[in-house]
């Protein structure tokens, strides 16, 4: 019988943090833990950031009489330094590890996954591996170019799920993933929506650039970022509060809950109902521009993240989307089984590393 791959899976994120192992893609034990965010905003230092997530990480080991000196490799939902990746897995090798351990946490999640990868790896020489990373950037050129001259948009998107879901969705359209062209909208704590096109995502909206979501801002308008920077009552840290966290449903409604504020809609509360439907509108729209990246020719429309379980948003959206291409629901995330997946076909030799040398940031008109 064919060697099964013994694989550790860290997907540690804002709002939960997911661990599991995996003989190849099939996940065997798995453990998710919910995080207070008020907890998570009170730690200041990349040690405590650490300290932090790696109790459950440990808790999880132990629990699961995980024995890590007999496992294959680490799969990692992490980030390395900033730059345009491309899809698919990069060793975390000693200098990515060290790159992101010298530079300012951003994503809390991403970048203790990231450490305790690292961490590990080096403890029980295995070696460990990002996947599908979140600043996957191979978008067509013509789609970074703004009215700003010389300023490129950042790319970034839940390329994780997002691919997975695609193969998914192929599979069961009897498509080849890599001859098939879906857009995609995933909705969970934060957004985006893109365009998924032979394999490659050509296209993306990430959190700044298309609707609000539940803890998020979406799209700020150029009139009101200029009155924050220029109106001196504003402070620092009023200005962060208002750009980045009283914001979304959070900030209208004081609360990022959707199924609590489903029960309001239904309770007669009609702000609640606007806001909410002005989210599903956007991704609505945010869905039809993506339409026009491929002139119209559309395989599927895929609904996915943990609010695409929501039947009143997902409702609403198909009602106004449907008439580019069927529309598949896939709800929740794939993140798991992908990141095993991945390295799994890697293990296999089904999938090359890529060259994390060859990470840098992209200017325009390189060509």
């Amino acid at each position: 019988m064919d060697k099964k791959w013994s694989i550790l899976i860290l997907n540690l994120g804002s709002t939960s943090s997911n661990i599991a192992y995996s003989h190849d893609d099939e996940i065997i034990e798995r453990f998710e833990m919910s995080h207070d965010m008020r907890e998570l905003r009170s730690l200041k230092t990349p040690e405590d950031i650490v300290a932090f997530y790696k109790k459950a990480v440990v808790k999880f080991i132990e629990d699961n009489r995980v024995k890590l000196e007999n496992f294959d490799a680490i799969a990692v939902r992490g980030v390395g330094k900033w730059g345009a990746y491309k899809h698919g897995a990069y060793l975390l090798s000693p200098q990515l590890g060290d790159s992101v351990r010298n530079s300012e946490p951003g994503h809390l999640g991403l970048y203790a996954g990231t450490m305790i990868g690292d961490e590990l790896s080096r403890q029980f020489n295995i070696p460990a591996y990002l996947y599908d990373v979140v600043p996957t950037d191979e978008v067509l050129e013509i789609a970074t170019i703004t009215g700003i001259p010389n300023y490129r948009r950042r790319i970034a998107s839940h390329t994780l799920n997002c691919r997975a879901c695609a193969r998914k969705v192929a599979e069961q359209m009897r498509l080849s993933h890599d001859n098939s062209t879906f857009i995609i909208s995933h909705m969970g704590g934060g957004f985006c929506t893109l365009v998924y096109k032979d394999g490659i995502i050509i296209d993306t909206y990430a959190a700044g650039d298309g609707s609000f979501t539940p803890e998020r801002p979406g799209l700020i308008p150029n009139a009101f970022i200029t009155e924050l920077y220029t109106n001196q009552k504003y402070t620092k840290e009023e200005i962060t509060r208002l750009t980045k966290k009283d914001v979304g449903l959070y900030g209208h409604l004081g609360t990022s809950n959707c199924i609590e504020i489903e029960e309001r809609i239904k309770a007669g509360d009609k702000k609640a109902r606007t806001v909410y439907e002005a989210m599903a509108y956007l991704v609505s729209k945010d869905i039809s521009s993506m339409a026009a990246v491929v002139c119209g020719k559309v395989d599927a429309v895929i609904l996915t993240g943990g609010i695409a379980h929501s039947e009143m948003i997902t409702g609403w959206i198909k009602e106004r989307v449907s008439f580019i291409a069927p529309v598949t629901i896939v709800p929740g995330a794939m993140e798991m089984e992908a990141l095993a997946g991945g390295i799994t076909r890697v293990l296999n030799g089904e999938e090359q590393v890529n060259d994390y040398d060859a990470v840098r940031e992209r200017l325009l008109f390189e060509d």
